[in-house]
C-alpha cells in the first residue's frame, strides 16, 4: 500500500472502450482512484453504483473518479452500461497498477488463502501525490465518506 505523501505512480491503461488514459491527463484536478475487485459482484456493483450517485456532486467539485480492476475492457463495458456509469474504469488484466499501488494482497475467504484486490481508495491531489489513503472500504459508504472528506 502507498502512503499519504508520495508521488501517485504514474499509469496509462485501456478504458471500456479501448482507448488509452493517462493519470498524468488529470494533473491539476482531484482524482478518486478506487481499485476494485470485480464487475457485476454484489459488493462492486453497489460500491460503483453509490458512485454513480453522487456522480454530480464530485463532478461539480472537479473531481475525477477512476475505477481500475483486473477485468476485461468489454467486461468494463457491460457493467457501465448496464449500471450507467458516468465515470472511468480502467482495465488493467496484468496487474501491472494493481501491483503498483499495493492492492494485490493475500486474502481470507471462507478460510481459503488466496491472491486478489484489496479494496482499496486513494485521493490523489491537483498535484499528483497521494492525499488519502482507505484501505478495505466499505462498497456502500466508500463513496459518502469521499464527499465528506472533501468537504460536501
Amino acid at each position: 500500500m502507498l502512503d499519504v505523501g508520495a508521488k501517485a505512480p504514474g499509469f496509462t491503461l485501456n478504458d471500456k472502450d479501448g482507448n488509452a488514459v493517462s493519470l498524468s491527463e488529470f494533473k491539476g484536478k482531484k482524482v478518486v482512484l478506487y481499485f476494485y475487485p470485480r464487475d457485476n459482484t454484489p459488493g462492486c456493483t453497489r460500491q460503483a453504483c453509490a458512485f454513480a450517485a453522487v456522480y454530480e456532486s464530485f463532478r461539480k467539485k472537479d473531481v475525477v473518479i477512476i475505477g481500475i480492476s483486473k477485468d476485461s475492457e468489454v467486461s468494463h463495458l457491460k457493467f457501465s452500461e448496464k449500471y450507467n456509469l458516468p465515470f472511468i474504469l480502467l482495465s488493467d488484466p496484468g496487474l501491472q497498477v494493481i501491483k503498483m499501488y499495493g492492492v494485490w494482497q493475500e486474502k481470507k475467504l471462507y478460510g481459503k488463502l488466496s491472491m486478489g484486490i484489496i479494496r482499496t481508495t486513494y485521493i490523489i491531489d491537483e498535484n499528483g501525490v497521494i492525499e488519502k489513503v482507505m484501505p478495505k472500504v466499505k462498497p456502500d459508504t466508500n463513496a459518502l465518506e469521499i464527499l465528506e472528506y472533501l468537504g460536501e
